[in-house]
């Protein structure tokens, strides 16, 4: 069905979706983009996963970019077409109802930065080179890195990243917060599926829950936030999972979610 992604269930409701552009650094070009697009919208619907977790195919790269070869030879409209996708793709990833975790492994650059982004969590093997080189290019991030990057990092550090093009290791995008934890390389499969395996045995209506007032209270004020957050703890207490969470606390079992 696709060429350019992988896609396989690796664990009880933890799904595990690969670019699959090994040779060409996992570039996302437009064809790319569109097959993730489609996945997105009429597969990933129906695989009823708890998790989410994106990666790149083999060990040099994440998503080394956006396909230049090919950006270079398109249209204004052309290129506006190809970022809309791209846009529409991180925005829905971003808005799953389910956690999204980035295994970032070697390049994570421009587009591939951008993807991660839009992740929930990034976790990275030592060997990530990261950044922002689209200047470099006479371009700059516009697949949402502008107003991502800002909301994890301050926004001095968000400028010096575009405005200089450098790419930086994995240990200093931790210390900035652009990555949430760094691993050995051989480690970094191994290390995001126990993180998935216990977020996929907790409640997913309270992840979901928590996971759309988190991403909607940053675009409020502080009040609203706080209001948000009491209107939806409210609602998700109002739920067959937390009776039944409470319950087998209780009992001194574990809880069976269903979601409901």
């Amino acid at each position: 069905m696709f060429e350019h992604i992988l896609y396989e269930e690796i664990k009880d409701r933890i799904g595990l979706l690969k670019i699959n552009r090994e040779k060409a650094l996992n570039a996302l070009n437009l064809q790319t983009v569109s097959e993730l697009n489609k996945f997105i919208n009429e597969q990933l619907p129906g695989e009823n996963l708890r998790v989410l977790i994106i990666t790149g195919s083999g060990s040099k790269a994440f998503v080394a970019g956006a396909d230049i070869k090919q950006m270079k030879e398109m249209s204004k409209e052309e290129f506006h077409n190809y970022c809309n996708v791209s846009h529409d793709n991180f925005n829905k990833i971003q808005n799953l109802k389910i956690p999204v975790i980035a295994a970032v492994n070697g390049y994570a650059l421009g587009g591939g930065c951008e993807l991660a982004l839009a992740c929930d969590i990034r976790i990275a093997s030592d060997n990530v080179k990261i950044g922002f080189p689209e200047t470099k290019l006479g371009l700059f991030p516009c697949w949402g890195g502008t107003k991502r990057s800002s909301m994890l990092m301050g926004i001095g550090k968000v400028k010096e990243l575009i405005f200089t093009g450098d790419m930086i290791s994995a240990e200093e995008a931790l210390k900035i917060g652009l990555v949430d934890k760094v691993v050995k390389q051989d480690e970094l499969m191994d290390e995001v599926l126990s993180m998935a395996e216990k977020i996929s045995n907790n409640g997913p209506l309270a992840i979901a829950y928590a996971k759309e007032t988190i991403n909607k209270g940053q675009e409020m004020n502080h009040s609203g936030a706080l209001d948000l957050e009491l209107k939806m703890g409210v609602e998700c207490f109002d739920s067959l999972d937390r009776l039944e969470g409470m319950t087998a606390y209780l009992e001194k079992r574990t809880a069976e979610f269903i979601g409901k």
